[in-house]
């Protein structure tokens, strides 16, 4: 169900940011062999540049048979525990780049994209820590840039990749990837289709002494899935290049349940009272998302130098019904009469246009000078209906009177965001860098509602963000690099939309149109030793966090005392996050062992308080969090070669993340041991993958404040899976990559999720 499991524990994202074409074959296969046999090892695999950390692919022997995703999940300081997202170690979100540019796809066909694109067409791949002002990125994020070999063969070749997953349920996947090249026109297409139904299981417990409820039960959210893109570039003369992007995503999910069997207790002069209810929620939900982008590339001198100009338009649509019942029951979990029913429509719209140019020019003496702007102009519209009923019954249990309330609401959203920056980068020396720039951005909003509440809500704010980083080689074998970057962190659309997202009758999650956008400024320093070991110390202060906030008190329901929780998206005070992490990225055993181990310590230091609902004004007990933690962080990825002839290959990965304070409460440790076998065939490559082996990687949270309330949260979402795939390269191999866009519309996407 996308309400439970997006709204009300999107806080747990938080944990993301600890972990870390048929044409013509080559003539004979054992010539292809030959060639791949044939690529020199270079010692240099993973190594430090200026601002980035580079894993050379071509130099790797996992790449052979591989994906793109599989490959990025065995990049030192990257991780995926769910086999959809990759993270970057101390990062919340990682961007994916490709040739230096953001992908324009949303989250899901990116995933698809990845998992359909061989590992053999990567050269190398950069991990950004810390992106320059140059990046349009948000908060904390990182960025992955994958750059592509160049091939200049004219002709066509494709990728097809068939699997299916065994969890609770069982799920399958399809997608094909073609890219063809002839002459000065490139065209690349996907087209990936996947159905699969997430199954959960969650304990909410809220309360005190004297007061709690307890909700316990399935969730079950079905999905169908429809995407792809179509990318297509033309070569106008040798130095530009023009460019149309064209990504589309549908998803439905009807059916969606959640059945929580709720336990109320209370205390009353001695006396122990305990009462029944059981919440039942049908929900049928469908999304799309569109996406076009233009593009064009005029290179204006041969040290590099060129200008880059995006437009794009963006069109997200979501339509969401649900129909909340809560009935009497007893201990037996024997449903009775109708006690309360809410009906939700909850759909949004979002229109985006968005321009982005940038202009890089490179100088004789080693010096790059980046300059650029962008405007951004988004209209989200919410047509929000709520319908409560209230049944009340007779001695007898017959229905005397149904008592009905509406609350409408429809928000229209305005946003305009205009931005600049200009960075300086300069290589003084074959041992010495640094880089220096910084981003002014304006931003100007109006949220309009029909509710007298939110009548007009204006949002005017400028923001100067600078940023530094210096690199220098002391020699060949050890490397030192400090960074400093300031960003921000916008609120996602959802998250403006005044709307209740109701669980049971008194507990639901509510959003928040006066969310203000938080600051998030970071330190980083970083020792590496002969290309394989690496130090990092980081250290980031988040100002005006973004996150959910559970407040509850006392309130009478139906002559009933009872507790009430509310989930309240607002700004919660500020958070340092301090690290140190170890790594190593090594061959061993003349390349039949391929390693990247991290393991480090993170301490975590909140300073945050609420008593008053943002939206209603109502006044609560104090929720307090200012508490410190430190934690430990494991995570190896192994790749064993178990033949000579590369063809059979052994995965062993395994990750930990210790009990650490965060926003909501005290997360309890989690962990994952994964493996998978693999095997290359000429073209075929199959693959079987089993995660979460020993069942470890639940969500256990608990909160206990000195003024008595607790809150509890238990959420398994079965991660426990063995998946098996079989992909099959076709075509001819030595077809050119077509450019990849950026989409002046990037960061918007990310805020439609």
């Amino acid at each position: 169900m996308k309400t439970l499991n997006t709204k009300l524990f999107l806080g747990l994202s938080l944990l993301s940011g600890i972990y870390l074409n048929a044409q013509q074959k080559p003539k004979t296969d054992s010539a292809a062999t030959k060639n791949i046999e044939a690529v020199t090892i270079t010692k240099q695999v993973f190594k430090k540049e200026s601002d980035r950390f580079v894993y050379d692919v071509a130099s790797s022997p996992v790449a052979k048979g591989n994906t793109a995703f599989n490959i990025l999940k065995q990049t030192p300081l990257v991780s995926s525990t769910d086999d959809k997202t990759l993270k970057i170690i101390g990062k919340n979100n990682a961007v994916i780049f490709i040739n230096g540019r953001k992908t324009n796809m949303d989250a899901e066909s990116l995933t698809q994209f990845l998992k359909n694109t061989p590992a053999e067409n990567i050269q190398k791949i950069e991990v950004i820590t810390l992106p320059g002002s140059e990046y349009q990125v948000e908060s904390s994020d990182g960025i992955i840039n994958i750059i592509l070999k160049k091939k200049m063969t004219d002709g066509l070749n494709g990728n097809l990749r068939m699997g299916n997953s065994q969890s609770y349920y069982n799920s399958s996947y399809a997608g094909l990837s073609i890219n063809y090249r002839k002459d000065k026109l490139g065209i690349s297409s996907n087209i990936n289709t996947s159905q699969n139904i997430q199954e959960q299981y969650y304990i909410l417990r809220n309360g005190n002494d004297r007061f709690s409820n307890q909700s316990e039960g399935r969730v079950s959210d079905p999905n169908k899935n429809l995407g792809g893109y179509l990318n297509i570039d033309y070569q106008l003369n040798d130095n530009s290049n023009l460019a149309l992007t064209y990504n589309s995503w549908a998803n439905r999910s009807y059916g969606s349940t959640s059945n929580l069997f709720n336990t109320v207790k209370s205390d009353s002069a001695g006396i122990n009272n305990i009462k029944y209810n059981y919440t039942k929620n049908l929900e049928n939900s469908r999304s799309y998302n569109n996406s076009v982008n233009l593009n064009y590339e005029w290179k204006t001198d041969t040290l590099g130098s060129k200008l880059n100009l995006n437009a794009a338009y963006l069109n997200y649509k979501r339509f969401q019904n649900a129909d909340n019942v809560t009935y009497g029951s007893n201990a037996f979990q024997k449903i009775g009469n109708r006690m309360v029913q809410i009906t939700q429509s909850t759909p949004q719209i979002i229109n985006n246009f968005s321009f982005l140019g940038d202009y890089i020019k490179k100088f004789k003496n080693d010096l790059t000078v980046s300059v650029g702007g962008n405007f951004n102009k988004t209209k989200t519209d919410n047509d929000t209906k709520s319908d409560t009923f209230i049944y009340n019954y007779d001695a007898n249990g017959n229905l005397v009177s149904t008592i009905p309330s509406s609350n409408p609401n429809h928000f229209i959203y305005d946003e305009n965001i205009y931005g600049a920056y200009l960075t300086l980068e300069k290589k003084f020396s074959d041992k010495f860098s640094g880089k220096i720039g910084s981003r002014y951005e304006i931003t100007n909003s109006v949220g309009k509602s029909d509710n007298v509440d939110f009548s007009n809500i204006e949002r005017n704010y400028n923001n100067l963000l600078p940023y530094v980083s210096i690199n220098y080689a002391i020699n060949d074998k050890n490397n030192i690099s400090y960074a400093f970057s300031s960003r921000m962190r916008r609120p996602s659309f959802w998250e403006l939309n005044p709307v209740k997202n109701i669980l049971t009758d008194v507990n639901y999650t509510q959003n928040n149109p006066f969310v203000k956008a938080s600051s998030v400024y970071t330190n980083e320093f970083t020792y590496m030793f002969k290309n394989s070991y690496f130090f990092i110390v980081n250290h980031s202060l988040s100002k005006d966090v973004i996150t959910q906030v559970p407040l509850q008190r006392e309130i009478v329901k139906n002559g009933v005392t009872t507790k009430e929780l509310r989930y309240i998206r607002t700004n919660f005070g500020d958070r340092q996050e301090m690290s140190a992490m170890l790594g190593m990225q090594k061959n061993f055993f003349k390349q039949y062992l391929t390693t990247n181990f991290n393991i480090g310590v993170q301490r975590n230091v909140n300073n945050g308080s609420l008593n008053t609902d943002p939206i209603t004004g109502d006044v609560f007990p104090d929720y307090v969090n200012k508490i410190k933690s430190n934690s430990l962080l494991i995570q190896t990825n192994n790749t064993i070669r178990l033949d000579k002839k590369k063809t059979w290959f052994l995965g062993v990965n395994y990750w930990y993340v210790d009990n650490q304070q965060i926003e909501i409460g005290y997360l309890k440790s989690l962990m994952s041991l994964d493996t998978s076998i693999k095997k290359v065939w000429n073209d075929w490559t199959f693959n079987l993958e089993i995660f979460d082996i020993l069942k470890t990687n639940k969500v256990v949270i608990t909160d206990q404040q000195e003024n008595g309330n607790f809150n509890y949260i238990n959420q398994n979402q079965y991660n426990h899976s063995v998946n098996f795939s079989i992909t099959y390269n076709f075509g001819n191999k030595k077809v050119q990559k077509i450019r990849d866009i950026d989409s002046a519309d990037k960061d918007i996407k990310n805020r439609t999720r």
